[in-house]
């Protein structure tokens, strides 16, 4: 069986208690908790019931507080997956959306997202789901606007004279009218 980890000399029992006394992150204070109790000659098993895990999660608690302090024992966000697109596919997605598509080149007379991604994988090589492609665009700063469909054969005006004409002055209706007090 190995040796157990020793912990960093610069740190002792009280001090991780008064560290842990003053963190605002409870996962960090039963770290600090169960290293302290080890610092004070308590065993790995013994600081593994006080932290509730295994002895084998006490011993990744010691190599982050070996590394990085009281610090590396704070809940981390996981890193996530790396962006499929870089600063030069981002400089071209910007440019073909800015453009527009090419009928006779593209097959489409206007930009989806399910094109765009296809036409990154075409050209970029990059698998690209619609979801991320959306989200990509957004933070580029391009927002989606629908166009708005109009026939082919309506006449200028047309819909202004369908639009409903009020009155300059609003007037209230007979019934409401008499449900309003009086004075």
């Amino acid at each position: 069986m190995a040796a157990a980890l020793g912990l960093r000399n610069d740190f002792d029992a009280a001090r991780l208690r008064a560290i842990a006394k003053q963190s605002k992150e409870a996962a960090q204070t039963r770290r600090l908790l169960a290293l302290a109790a080890i610092y004070e000659g308590a065993s790995r098993t013994e600081a593994a019931k006080i932290g509730g895990v295994t002895v084998q999660i006490v011993r990744d608690w010691v190599v982050r507080f070996n590394a990085a302090g009281p610090e590396g024992l704070i809940n981390r966000k996981a890193p996530g997956q790396q962006a499929r697109l870089k600063g030069e596919h981002r400089t071209a997605l910007a440019r073909i959306v800015e453009s527009g598509p090419d009928l006779a080149l593209h097959g489409v007379v206007r930009w989806r997202l399910i094109d765009l991604c296809r036409w990154a994988l075409a050209e970029l090589k990059i698998v690209i789901a619609p979801q991320t492609m959306s989200r990509e665009l957004r933070k580029m700063g391009f927002r989606k606007l629908p166009a708005r469909p109009r026939h082919h054969e309506q006449a200028e005006g047309a819909i202004e004279d369908f639009k409903k004409a009020f009155p300059r002055r609003w007037k209230l209706s007979r019934r409401t009218r008499g449900s309003l007090p009086t004075t």
